[in-house]
C-alpha cells in the first residue's frame, strides 16, 4: 500500500565524514538507497529493505578501498534501520539519513600468497605499505591461482587464509595459503545438447587434445572454435568436479544449436555511383557436420552516372576443421557482370581456399584459383584465363570491428598468376593497414588512419585481367571523386585515347571521429589517390583528393554513416558526392 501522501518519502541525505569526494562519490554510486530515490520508489516497505540492506553493501564498498573501521548509520524518520525488527517496519517514511564516517585508511603490513607457481607476479598494489583494497587481495588470489591453473593443476584452491585488521596500527596482515592439487591431463569430451551436429564432427571442431596437460587457454580455444562454426547459440565447456584416475580431468561440452538459415540484405547509397544492393542466403549446418553454405547476391551501380549496373553471383561452401581444427576448407564459384565506365566484362572463377587461424588475431589463407573473363573497351575485345594462387595474412587489433576506436588491421596479399593464350603471367601484391586511437573525456575523439597501396608485376597493362588492375575515386577509396574516375590514359597515334586500370596504386585517408552524445557522431575526413601505369607515380600516371564531412548515428550493432565530400585536388571530378552506408568507412 502507497504511503499516504502527507508521510511521502521527502528527502534521502547522504552524508560522508572527511571531505574526500572521491570515496563519497563511490559509494553514493553503491547506495541501495540513492539508486531507489533515483528509480522513484515511493513504497515504505521497499524503502525498509534497501535502508537495511544498505549497512552492508557500503562496508563491503568501503572494504574495497581500504577502509576497514567504518561506522554507518541509516536513519528512518530518526531510528536507526538495524533496530527495527522487520515485523515492525514503519507504514510510511517521510526522511532517510545515511551517515558515513569512513575512518582511516588502512595499509598492508604482511602480502603473502604461497605457494606460488612459476614466474607469477601478482599485482603490484599487493605489497607491504600499499592501500589494504580488498578488491585487490582477491585479484591477487585470482592471478595466484591461475598461474597454478596455466601449468596444469586444474584443482587449485586456497586452503587457508588469516586476515587481520589491526586496528590500532591502520594496517592489514593478508596471507593466504594455496594447495595446487596435482597436475592434471585432459580427460574425454562429453557433448550434450547437440539436435543436428554430428557428435563426431563436434570434437573434431573443438580439437579438445585429450591426454595432453590441462590448459585453459586450451580449453577457451575449443569453446572458440565452436562458436565460430556460427552453429551454436550458446557453448558451455565445464570441467568435472572430480578427477577420474589417475590424472584425467573430464570435460563436459553443453552446446545449443541455434536456426540453420539465415538471409541478410544490405544497401549503399552513393550520389555518383548510384545505389548497391546485397542479399544472401545462409545454411550453417549443411550436412551436419557445420559446413556453411552461403549464397551471396550484389545488384551494383543502379542509377548510376557514368556506367551501367554491375551484378554478380556467389556461391561459397566452407567446412571447418580441415587438417586442423583451425583450419578452414572454402570452395566457391563466381560469376559477374560489370559494365563499368571504360570498360563491360562477364566473368567467371571458381577456386578452393584453405584459412588458419593462429591467434584471435592472426588469420593466414592460401588457395588456387581459376577465373575467365570477356572484356570489351575501346581498344577492341580481350579474353582472359589465368590459374591464379592467392596467399593472404591479416592482423586485426581493432577493439570493434564495424566501430574501431583503438588496434590496428593490417592485410597483405600476395597473387602469383599464370596466363594463358593472350593473358600474361605475373604477380599482384595488395596491402590494407589501418590504425586508430582515441583520447580525450571518454575517449570521444578518435584518429583513424588507412593507407592502400597494390602493384602488378610481370605482366604488361594490356595482358592483364582487367579485375587486376586498379582505379581510385569513390566510398573505398578517395570520397568526393567520382567512383574509379582516376586510371591511366592509353595514347594511341592514329585511334582515339582511352583509359584503363593502372599497375600501381596508392590511396591514403584519415578521419578525426567525434562523439557528441552516446549515439550521434561527427566526422571530418581526407582522402588522396594515385594511379600509375607501370609503377607508383610515374609520368604516365596520376593523383586526386578529396575532403568532406560525415555524420555518424549508432544503432547498436554499428553506425550508419553520411558523407558529403567534394574534391580538393586532381581534374577527375566536380560538385559534391554524397555516400550513405552502415559501419564506418574503414
Amino acid at each position: 500500500m502507497a504511503a499516504p501522501a502527507g508521510y511521502a518519502l521527502e528527502k534521502i541525505e547522504f552524508q560522508v565524514v572527511g571531505g574526500n569526494e572521491d570515496l563519497a562519490d563511490d559509494l553514493r554510486a553503491s547506495s541501495l538507497l540513492i539508486a531507489a530515490e533515483t528509480e522513484g520508489t515511493t513504497e515504505a516497505q521497499d524503502l525498509f529493505t534497501a535502508a537495511r540492506a544498505e549497512y552492508a553493501r557500503l562496508v563491503g564498498a568501503l572494504y574495497a578501498q581500504g577502509y576497514y573501521s567504518p561506522v554507518v548509520r541509516v536513519l528512518i524518520d530518526g531510528r536507526e534501520a538495524a533496530t527495527i525488527a522487520p515485523l515492525n517496519a514503519p507504514a510510511s517514511i517521510s526522511r532517510i539519513a545515511v551517515q558515513v564516517d569512513p575512518g582511516p585508511p588502512f595499509a598492508f603490513s604482511r602480502a603473502n600468497i604461497t605457494p606460488l607457481a612459476p614466474e607469477t607476479e601478482l599485482p603490484d598494489g599487493f605489497a607491504v605499505g600499499e592501500r589494504a583494497r580488498s578488491g585487490i587481495i582477491r585479484e591477487s588470489v585470482t592471478v595466484a591461482v591461475d598461474g597454478w591453473r596455466g601449468i596444469g593443476h586444474a584443482k587449485t584452491a586456497t586452503s587457508g587464509q588469516n586476515i587481520v585488521a589491526d586496528h590500532a596500527q591502520n594496517t592489514l596482515a593478508a596471507d593466504v595459503t594455496l594447495n595446487p592439487g596435482p597436475r592434471l591431463r585432459f580427460g574425454p569430451l562429453t557433448i550434450t545438447g547437440e539436435e543436428r551436429m554430428r557428435e563426431r564432427r563436434i570434437r573434431k571442431i573443438a580439437g579438445l587434445p585429450e591426454g595432453e596437460v590441462y590448459s585453459p587457454e586450451e580449453l577457451d580455444r575449443a569453446a572458440g572454435r565452436l562458436r565460430r562454426t556460427g552453429v551454436f547459440s550458446s557453448v558451455a565447456m565445464t570441467e568435472d568436479e572430480n578427477v577420474t584416475s589417475p590424472d584425467l580431468l573430464g570435460i563436459t561440452a553443453t552446446v545449443v544449436e541455434q536456426k540453420t538459415r539465415r538471409y541478410s540484405f544490405g544497401a549503399e547509397l552513393a550520389s555518383f555511383e548510384g545505389a548497391t544492393l546485397t542479399g544472401s542466403w545462409l545454411h550453417r549446418n549443411l550436412l551436419g557436420g557445420a559446413e556453411r553454405l552461403t549464397i551471396n547476391g550484389m545488384v551494383a551501380n543502379i542509377g548510376a552516372q557514368a556506367s551501367g549496373m554491375d551484378y554478380s553471383l556467389g556461391v561459397t561452401l566452407d567446412r571447418p576443421a580441415t587438417l586442423t581444427p583451425d583450419t578452414t576448407l572454402s570452395f566457391h564459384v563466381d560469376f559477374e557482370h560489370m559494365d563499368e565506365e571504360d570498360y563491360v566484362s562477364d566473368g567467371a572463377a571458381t577456386g578452393i581456399t584453405f584459412s588458419h587461424i593462429f591467434s584471435d588475431r592472426l588469420t593466414a589463407r592460401v588457395g588456387v584459383e581459376y577465373s575467365f573473363s570477356k572484356v570489351d573497351d575501346d581498344s577492341g575485345d580481350y579474353t582472359y584465363r589465368n590459374l591464379s594462387v592467392p596467399l593472404g595474412l591479416t592482423w586485426d587489433s581493432r577493439d570493434v570491428k564495424l566501430d574501431a576506436t583503438e588496434g590496428y588491421f593490417l592485410d597483405a596479399t600476395a597473387m602469383p598468376f599464370l596466363g594463358f593464350g593472350t593473358t600474361d603471367s605475373g604477380a599482384r601484391l595488395t596491402v590494407d593497414g589501418r590504425a586508430y586511437r582515441s583520447f580525450g573525456a571518454d575517449n570521444r575523439v578518435t584518429l583513424a588512419g588507412r593507407v592502400q597501396a597494390g602493384a602488378v608485376f610481370g605482366s604488361d597493362l594490356l595482358n592483364t585481367p582487367r579485375d587486376y588492375l586498379f582505379y581510385s575515386g569513390g566510398g573505398g577509396t578517395v570520397r568526393g571523386q567520382p567512383y574509379q574516375s582516376l586510371g591511366v590514359n592509353i595514347l594511341r597515334s592514329s585511334l582515339p585515347d582511352f583509359k584503363i586500370g593502372g599497375l600501381a596504386f596508392m590511396a591514403v585517408s584519415a578521419e578525426v571521429r567525434t562523439r557528441i552524445t552516446e549515439r550521434i557522431g561527427v566526422v571530418g575526413f581526407v582522402d588522396a589517390g594515385s594511379v600509375g601505369a607501370q609503377d607508383f607515380f610515374d609520368d604516365l600516371g596520376d593523383w586526386h583528393a578529396g575532403a568532406g564531412l560525415g555524420l555518424r548515428y549508432d544503432t547498436g550493432f554499428g553506425p550508419i554513416r553520411l558523407d558529403v565530400a567534394a574534391p580538393v585536388g586532381g581534374d577527375t571530378g566536380e560538385g559534391v558526392q554524397i555516400y550513405v552506408g552502415i559501419g564506418q568507412s574503414f
